[in-house]
């Protein structure tokens, strides 16, 4: 199971990353486009994922991935079980969900998430 302080380890790290509490929900962001944000209960992580891909994601996985509700159906968004998730896909999933809202140039400094340096 992975813990939203894993997650917050690993999005620090990434450029142009930060953090901010937004009706008591964790959400990590670039400038002002949310790219992971915690359910207030953090047993949710909602992340960029492309529209045209999510339905197959979902139906692939339905008891680790569900589509979004309500008004998060306009974005490019789905929800993972953070219960259901291991530390390798969430990074996997992070780091994908960061390369859609970065420059494609800042996205191509990190080439895969064993690249993201821990702090000293």
């Amino acid at each position: 199971m992975v813990t939203v302080e894993e997650v917050r380890a690993f999005a620090s790290r990434l450029p142009r990353t930060t953090e901010v509490l937004v009706y008591d929900r964790v959400k990590f962001r670039v400038g002002q486009i949310v790219y992971v944000a915690f359910s207030r209960d953090e047993t949710e992580m909602g992340f960029a994922f492309p529209k045209e891909e999510r339905e197959m994601l979902v139906e692939s996985e339905p008891e680790k991935f569900l589509m979004p509700t309500g008004g998060d159906l306009r974005w490019n968004w789905v929800v993972a079980r953070v219960d259901a998730l291991d530390a390798d896909e969430m990074r996997e999933l992070v780091l994908d969900a960061w390369r859609m809202v970065v420059p494609k140039k800042v996205a191509a400094s990190v080439p895969d998430p064993g690249a993201v340096r821990s702090e000293p």
